[in-house]
């Protein structure tokens, strides 16, 4: 009669400290494995999850051959005065936007290379 999984649960809790750190390396040699490797690579696993970006940063690389309609662009989407815009403008490369969603990173970047800009979304 084989023994389930809950008479082996069952059997272990009842078992001291010493005595299950004796099952363990018992297991290990039994069936050629290590428990510390799985403990190292479930932390590595789960490092390896990425997040999903959610904020997005638009900068502005290059204001191109038409800086006046670039200026004027960029006074559109950040709202700031014709000397501030012109400096952001002229300092490139520059973030205009920080913290934003995608589509509106995107939507600023496409008013942007209408422009005559080049930008880019980080």
């Amino acid at each position: 009669m084989a023994i389930g999984q809950v008479e082996i649960l069952e059997a272990v809790s009842k078992m001291t400290v010493m005595e299950i750190v004796g099952l363990i390396s018992a297991m290990e040699e039994k069936f050629g494995v290590s428990a510390a490797a799985v403990a190292v690579a479930a932390p590595a696993a789960a490092a390896a999850v990425v997040e999903e970006q959610t904020e997005f940063n638009v900068i502005m690389t290059s204001f191109g051959e038409n800086k006046v309609s670039v200026i004027k662009t960029v006074r559109t989407i950040t709202g700031l005065g014709l000397k501030e815009a012109k400096d952001a403008v002229e300092g490139v490369p520059t973030t205009l936007k920080e913290g934003i969603s995608k589509a509106e990173a995107e939507e600023i970047k496409k008013q942007l290379l209408e422009a005559g800009a080049t930008a880019e979304i980080k």
